[in-house]
């Protein structure tokens, strides 16, 4: 577990949709933000493209978008995981894959796939914490949102900041990431209530310099 848990400090969300920076297309923003965060330190990727401004209606070209992703992880050497759709993870030979409460079910996952892959599940209260640490398939989960984001249309509502806290002395031992409108000041903190990392998608595709975004958030992180 402590592999999963270094892969969890700085760990960076994002599809087409996040860039939407002047430029010829935002696949090529995703992929040029994705090589900066990578240079500037984050521990794993997570391809999200879906929703509006997305490439979900062009799965050709989505599917090369997220192949192009893989193969720039690969060359700096960090995990690349695939946001709900495992068909696509396994055809890319994704790390890991990352759903949520509605989708695809962890066992379900691991009864389907014939290579190792690690596992992430969306919680959102310490129940569904509690459920996926008792089933013992995930290995890790994403809990959040801590703070209103714009980044998902519609998100459940926000934990707040006490949240992994109260996790942690209720017995969750699970390697948990926080994620949802998550800023470079509240690393520490979430850190030292029992956060394992942080997940982000506009504090490093809205950043005026995404290799020194990642950079400060990824120190943070691993320093708090």
């Amino acid at each position: 577990m402590n592999d999963i848990r270094n892969i969890l400090k700085c760990y960076f969300v994002a599809g087409s949709q996040d860039c939407d920076r002047p430029s010829a297309n935002r696949a090529d923003n995703l992929l040029s933000v994705l090589e900066q965060a990578l240079q500037g330190g984050i521990t794993c990727f997570q391809f999200r493209d879906k929703g509006k401004n997305s490439l979900a209606d062009f799965p050709e070209q989505q599917r090369a978008l997220a192949a192009q992703c893989r193969e720039l992880c690969r060359r700096y050497g960090v995990p690349f995981f695939v946001d709900d759709d495992l068909d696509l993870a396994v055809a890319l030979n994704a790390d890991g894959i990352h759903v949520g409460q509605e989708d695809i079910s962890p066992a379900e996952i691991k009864r389907k796939i014939s290579k190792p892959m690690i596992i992430g599940l969306s919680a959102h209260n310490l129940q569904q914490l509690s459920q996926a640490q008792a089933e013992g398939v995930a290995d890790y989960c994403g809990l959040g949102p801590v703070f209103p984001t714009l980044s998902k249309e519609k998100h459940q509502a926000p934990t707040g900041m006490e949240c992994i806290g109260e996790a942690r002395k209720a017995g969750i031992t699970i390697p948990v990431v926080m994620i949802g409108g998550i800023k470079q000041e509240h690393i520490k903190p979430l850190i030292a209530q029992g956060a394992d990392g942080v997940a982000v998608i506009s504090a490093i595709t809205q950043a005026d310099d995404a290799k020194q975004a990642a950079a400060a958030l990824k120190q943070a992180a691993c320093i708090s």
